[in-house]
């Protein structure tokens, strides 16, 4: 079991506002910072991602360190990944100064999210975090990718990027995000996140989308990346039907006709009515294709 922390352990609306004060930290639209101020709001975060004591979390996008603070209290170790120079460079003192019995279980990554190829310590097996809205999606899907050992993420995103990820197909928002996401994990959304828990309050509204990991990696013998190239083939003109949007990436429309009727999809439907293992069927016939033609 973790140790108690003493109470004001997390930080409160005039934590957050001392320490960017002392910091001469003003938080920037051109990153996406919000900072939470509200600690129940950050428990929340923590219940709702169903954080254990045995769990090796990595955060993007710390901040001053109020979900930080709160995954501490309830897992094993925390990593957090962190691309602002000031705010990197005082994170580590906030966390000795307001919880020092777990800082030995904390650590720190200067850097760009998207260009983590590796973190400290133990493989990470959680992914939480306030992902700054401008960014959200390609650091989500970098970090799936990247950490396969992340069995369960919670991300705290803008409320339409939320809807996005967890859309169905057939959905008027379902498209490349909810594809790609589905590819590593089951998504769905897990609440909302009124705008008066940030500083500075948003514009939008906020959600939480959980993603749990596919038990077994999707059935398909095509690689991710020739998916992923039907996917953003489909949704670049998501108004025509798949036999034109696909045409590009198949050489012709007839080329895509054929790996369309080869996938068991209509030529005439489009994108938005595909599942993930569909777009897979797609990308096979392609790459068998090719495998044909190569010489022995």
């Amino acid at each position: 079991m973790t140790s108690s922390p003493t109470p004001d352990a997390l930080l409160g609306p005039a934590d957050v506002r001392e320490l960017a004060a002392a910091l001469g930290v003003r938080p920037t639209k051109q990153r996406g910072q919000n900072f939470v101020i509200d600690a129940n709001t950050v428990r929340r975060i923590v219940r709702t991602a169903q954080v254990r004591p045995d769990d090796v979390v990595v955060e993007v996008g710390p901040g001053l360190g109020s979900l930080t603070l709160a995954l501490l209290e309830a897992a094993d170790r925390v990593t957090a990944v962190e691309i602002d120079d000031v705010l990197a460079g005082a994170l580590p003192a906030t966390i000795t100064a307001r919880m020092p019995e777990r800082a030995d279980r904390f650590a720190l990554v200067h850097s760009d999210a998207m260009h983590v190829t590796e973190l400290p310590g133990p493989a990470p097996t959680a992914l939480v975090a306030n992902l700054p809205y401008n960014v959200a999606v390609p650091v989500l899907l970098h970090m799936l990718e990247t950490f396969p050992t992340i069995e369960r993420t919670l991300v705290m995103v803008q409320a339409e990027v939320a809807d996005r990820l967890a859309a169905p197909p057939g959905s008027k928002v379902y498209g490349v995000p909810s594809v790609k996401a589905n590819w590593y994990a089951e998504v769905k959304r897990a609440g909302a996140i009124g705008r008066n828990v940030f500083w500075p309050a948003p514009n939008v509204d906020s959600g939480l989308v959980s993603l749990v990991r596919r038990s077994e990696p999707l059935k398909t013998t095509a690689a991710r990346r020739e998916v992923f190239a039907v996917v953003d083939a489909a949704f670049a003109q998501r108004r025509k039907t798949l036999r034109a949007a696909l045409s590009g990436w198949a050489g012709s429309a007839a080329a895509a006709e054929e790996a369309l009727v080869a996938a068991g999809v209509s030529p005439q439907a489009r994108g938005e009515s595909l599942t993930v293992e569909e777009f897979a069927r797609i990308a096979e016939h392609k790459a068998n294709r090719q495998q044909e033609k190569e010489p022995a």
